[in-house]
């Protein structure tokens, strides 16, 4: 493919003139911002040129016509001087787009919203872009065949956004690479319950409808957020230090989840003795109908299940809150630092609650016959389609197994604690990650368990 067209100076200058619209625009020498952030697995996520700080969503949603209208309150620093940046936003009707209370002009192109605002903005900037939007929110398949996006369900419906399902209910920068904090606000038919991420602020009637205020004060990455549109019964308790915990549960569910959720502040108080404190201002789960969503999720604060959960599911899913949600991955090719670190929490709350052992858990896996364990290494899926397959969440456990053994069991649990500590409300990729273990245990020798557990192709040599 050829490179783009170089302009003299002076065409360039007048195309930037004509882009911004403005006389003055043209001292600021900006160029627009990226399309995408070049994740190895999703290049078209997220974009470049800006960080978000803070979302205020606001939306109303009916479920007897599936139609959703919104306005998305973006909060951001220019981290280059731009004269037009993107948004992230799948189908859905832009009826306008400020920045900085000024109209600005815009285009769409696929998933592309790209907006060009009155003033060009200075390297170092913080500006406020408001969108208005409506529509019928898509339910998008991922490369792998699951649904993701905005799933209608038998009374409401969900929005689940990994990795890229976000982008169905809301404009954003929707890489896990950005996070940002969240105010989000559901409006629905009277009956009806919204819930959503952090805590619930607010709750008012007008009309025949109901709206729901949430805040979410930590950073959370796009595919983290959710929306809960339906029937629940609600239910409120206490964790570890007084935590407050939300339970949203479909009435349906609410039998067979009663016992195993009731686990919730004992299983917070065992992850809390083993990662660390508990990195967030509330906690809870959200349980809906088998059905209407195909797998459960570590939405941030409430994870979402399809039907009640067993305990390591939800011990999994709690995990999640250190190890994907508060220490999130720097790009999609680091999802194992997500799901292997869960998965080997539910190893090791069956060793400390008198099952098997993490290493009698790592040998069965060893010895047994799932081949699909083997297909690629952790720390390099095969591709998009790939990076929720086994390898991921059991090689990826079993590479922290490994390290145990190499480091022994108190200095394993001291940087199981650290690596939640050391990048907590941020991201990580896997060469800090490796990085941080050897500067951690000096003197010991990693280099077999990188190249032949986290990288290495086929089934290593017997440990």
């Amino acid at each position: 493919m050829s490179g783009p067209a170089r302009l003299v100076p002076a065409a360039a200058a007048l195309l930037a003139l004509a882009l911004t619209g403005t006389a003055c625009d043209a001292g600021v020498r900006g160029t627009p911002g990226g399309s995408g952030v070049h994740d190895p697995y999703f290049p078209k996520a997220g974009n470049g040129g800006y960080d978000v700080t803070h979302y205020a969503l606001t939306l109303d949603y009916t479920p007897d016509t599936r139609r959703l209208t919104g306005r998305a309150v973006i909060t951001a620093r220019a981290t280059q001087d731009l004269t037009a940046f993107d948004l992230d936003l799948e189908g859905l009707d832009v009826a306008s787009v400020t920045v900085g209370g000024k109209d600005a002009r815009w285009n769409r192109a696929g998933q592309e919203l790209t907006v060009r605002p009155h003033d060009d903005l200075r390297e170092g900037r913080t500006f406020t872009a408001a969108v208005r939007y409506s529509g019928t929110p898509r339910t998008l398949t991922d490369p792998d065949g699951s649904k993701e996006g905005w799933l209608p369900t038998a009374d409401g419906a969900l929005g689940l956004g990994e990795p890229v399902g976000s982008t169905a209910w809301f404009p954003g920068n929707h890489h896990p690479s950005d996070k940002a904090t969240y105010d989000i606000t559901v409006t629905v038919p009277e009956g009806l319950q919204a819930v959503s991420n952090g805590e619930l602020t607010g709750r008012t009637g007008k009309g025949g409808r109901t709206t729901y205020s949430w805040h979410a004060a930590e950073p959370m990455a796009s595919y983290l957020a959710t929306v809960a549109v339906g029937h629940y019964d609600i239910g409120r308790g206490t964790g570890p230090h007084g935590l407050p915990v939300l339970n949203a549960v479909d009435p349906r569910q609410a039998k067979a989840s009663k016992d195993v959720l009731a686990k919730i502040p004992e299983i917070l108080g065992w992850e809390e003795r083993t990662f660390g404190p508990y990195p967030f201002s509330s906690a809870g789960v959200i349980v809906d109908r088998p059905g209407d969503a195909e797998y459960a999720l570590e939405t941030q604060t409430r994870p979402v299940f399809p039907g009640a959960p067993d305990t390591g599911t939800l011990v999994h899913e709690l995990a999640h809150q250190w190890y994907g949600d508060s220490v999130t991955p720097m790009s999609w090719q680091d999802m194992w630092l997500n799901e292997g670190f869960a998965t080997y929490a539910e190893w090791l709350y069956q060793e400390d609650h008198g099952g098997k052992s993490a290493q009698q858990t790592f040998t069965d896996l060893y010895d047994g016959d799932d081949d699909a364990v083997w297909d690629f290494p952790p720390a390099r899926p095969a591709g998009a389609a790939h990076i929720s397959d086994t390898p991921v969440y059991e090689r990826g456990a079993m590479v922290l197994q490994k390290i145990r053994q190499k480091v022994g069991d108190g200095a394993f649990r001291d940087l199981l604690r650290g690596w939640a500590a050391a990048h907590r409300h941020g991201t990580a990729d896997t060469a800090q990650f490796t990085a941080f273990v050897e500067k951690r245990a000096p003197g010991k020798d990693f280099g077999g368990i990188w190249r032949d557990w986290l990288y290495g192709d086929g089934r290593p040599d017997r440990p």
